[in-house]
């Protein structure tokens, strides 16, 4: 079985600049990372990271049938303004289950459930996001560090292969 990420996004736009290096990362590291899109267009910088694309509402539909991330990273303008992606996030929350994980202004209702989290992008991360960015037409500078917030880690951190780290 191999670990699956699931990155709810509002474009592409927005998933690479906020996760291309940790999407990227875990591509490499094994893992099927799937990105779900509110827009769905210009699919190809995601492509060049390595990552599966779903509309969003296609995407929403799997909760339930058997299709179980093991971590899932979400826009947290999405996680505002979406109460189905607001009502998953917390329902998996609660569980404590799966490795969640907020990019952006993080709300304060669960502000105190998630903790501050880098990643740290490897050198193959920075150079595939930096070509997804000019694949995209956006500014290319990329910041050898992601910011999350995120509810746990996964047991793989205990194992030395930690991609998530305290900030």
């Amino acid at each position: 079985m191999r670990y699956r990420l699931v990155i709810v996004a509002s474009s592409m736009l927005d998933a690479v600049r906020h996760t291309g290096g940790l999407l990227f990362d875990r591509v490499m590291a094994g893992w099927d990372v799937v990105v779900l899109l509110e827009d769905y267009s210009n699919l190809r910088p995601l492509q060049i990271l390595g990552a599966e694309t779903v509309d969003l509402a296609s995407g929403l539909e799997w909760q339930g049938h058997g299709i179980h991330p093991q971590a899932v990273a979400v826009s947290a303008e999405l996680f505002e303004r979406d109460t189905r992606i607001r009502d998953g996030f917390v329902e998996n929350l609660d569980r404590g289950e799966t490795e969640l994980t907020l990019w952006g202004d993080t709300p304060t209702d669960i502000d105190q459930r998630v903790d501050a989290v880098q990643h740290r992008l490897s050198l193959a991360a920075r150079a595939f996001k930096a070509h997804a960015l000019a694949a995209a037409a956006a500014p290319i500078a990329v910041d050898p560090v992601e910011t999350y917030r995120s509810s746990q880690l996964l047991a793989c951190a205990a194992q030395g292969r930690a991609d998530l780290v305290p900030a």
